[in-house]
């Protein structure tokens, strides 16, 4: 079972939760039961905590958020999965030019 540890992430204003899986750090937020712009401001002060290649942002969001993805695709890629629920879960990982 996962651990997830509460995180503070400067200029967020949801809870951050980070944890380990398969050798990978994700920090995860759930914006699911906010209004714009309270996503996308907590995703872009998430998004500043991938360091590595081996960081991971996790948002939940209530629908797929395309001003946020055109705005972060020069410097991230993601992977972006309907639920169940209609709500979206998008991996974000940061791209690192060689």
């Amino acid at each position: 079972m996962v651990t997830k540890e509460l995180v503070k992430i400067p200029m967020a204003t949801l809870d951050f939760y980070k944890y380990e899986e398969g050798g990978l750090v994700f920090y995860e937020f759930d914006a699911t039961e906010c209004s714009m712009p309270e996503p996308m401001v907590n995703a872009m002060a998430g998004l500043n905590m991938i360091k590595s290649e081996n960081d991971r942002m996790v948002g939940l969001f209530f629908h797929e958020p395309a001003p946020l993805l055109a705005k972060i695709s020069p410097f991230f890629s993601y992977e972006s999965q309907e639920l169940e629920s209609g709500d979206f879960r998008i991996v974000f990982k940061k791209l690192y030019l060689l």
